[in-house]
């Protein structure tokens, strides 16, 4: 098992979590109360910083709960967290829903995934090799 090392930013913030054994994802925690209005974007802030492991990132991810019950989402999903950054982890929430929506200091507010990151090398060329699906894209397989 490997290690996440997480520096608390502010004393009262709550250390990412498992809610279950075997969940992929780790509960990340709102610092500050606010309300996000509909169709109103948010930064939320967590508190914390974290010294991810080489070769990993961590993905920021919604939490199916607040999606289904009440339009609230992760904006840019997954978000990134690079190996290098030590800056606070914010959580960049948008409300769909047609009411105002209350975070909580302490609520979840999403997930936090960590992923091994494979490093491509770049190599510019003039044709591509050939496949079944050549350029069909965006519903080219039907409904």
């Amino acid at each position: 098992m490997m290690k996440l090392k997480v520096k608390r930013l502010r004393e009262e913030a709550i250390l990412p979590q498992y809610a279950h054994p075997g969940d992929a994802g780790m509960d990340l925690y709102a610092i500050d109360a606010m309300t996000i209005s509909p169709g109103e974007v948010a930064l939320i802030k967590t508190g914390l910083a974290i010294e991810l492991p080489p070769g990993t990132e961590a993905q920021i991810r919604p939490r199916s709960g607040l999606a289904l019950k009440h339009a609230v989402t992760v904006l840019n999903t997954p978000g990134t967290i690079d190996e290098g950054y030590r800056g606070e982890i914010g959580v960049i929430l948008i409300n769909h829903g047609p009411a105002d929506f209350q975070v909580s200091s302490g609520m979840r507010i999403a997930q936090m995934v960590i992923k091994p990151v494979i490093y491509a090398q770049v190599e510019a060329i003039e044709v591509l090799s050939e496949s079944s699906r050549a350029e069909g894209g965006f519903g080219s397989t039907g409904q």
